[in-house]
């Protein structure tokens, strides 16, 4: 049965390896939901976070595929319980909308949002959640009015401690016996 999973890809920041990292899901012909990159928590780490619908038996697979590349120090997978996850989404409204009373107001209180920027001819308001989160109020905002919208990839922190840390010490105490 397919299922969400978020996978972790820690490499060395090289140029490349992203197109590599891609051409591991595209030779499988599987669609990638969200991916982000960004630095780690070691500075001569780079991060992957990619999540797909797949069965367990696929992203173990696919984790395996992963760990053999070149420049790949680890990769795992997690479910979404095992993990602490955000996306942003920015939506540029038309400042006309804010005229009829204080209904895009409240819109924005109820949905935990908040207004990044104010222009004579738009708004950016900001929503930070998971994606069905920012997804109504993408739904709400498209009924009053909307210019633009974007949503980041997925950004996450598992709850365990993090398995890189023990993995590259393992490595470490591996290498000076």
């Amino acid at each position: 049965m397919k299922r969400s999973f978020t996978i972790t890809v820690f490499t060395e920041d090289q140029t490349g390896l992203l197109s590599r990292v891609v051409g591991i899901f595209n030779r499988r012909n599987l669609n990638i939901s969200s991916l982000t990159t960004s630095a780690s928590s070691d500075e001569s780490i780079h991060r992957f976070t990619i999540v797909v619908e797949v069965t367990e038996e696929m992203v173990i697979k696919l984790v395996a595929q992963l760990d053999k590349q070149v420049d790949v120090l680890k990769a795992f997978y997690y479910e979404d319980k095992d993990i602490v996850y955000q996306e942003i989404a920015l939506y540029k409204v038309p400042i006309e909308v804010f005229n009829n009373g204080n209904e895009v107001e409240m819109l924005i209180r109820r949905h935990n949002a908040r207004v990044l920027l104010i222009e004579p001819e738009y708004v950016v308001i900001e929503k930070t959640g998971h994606e069905y989160e920012t997804e109504a109020l993408l739904t709400e905002l498209r009924q009053v009015g909307l210019y633009e919208f974007v949503r980041s990839g997925r950004v996450a922190i598992v709850k365990p401690m993090e398995r890189l840390n023990s993995y590259l010490q393992e490595i470490e105490a591996g290498v000076g016996n």
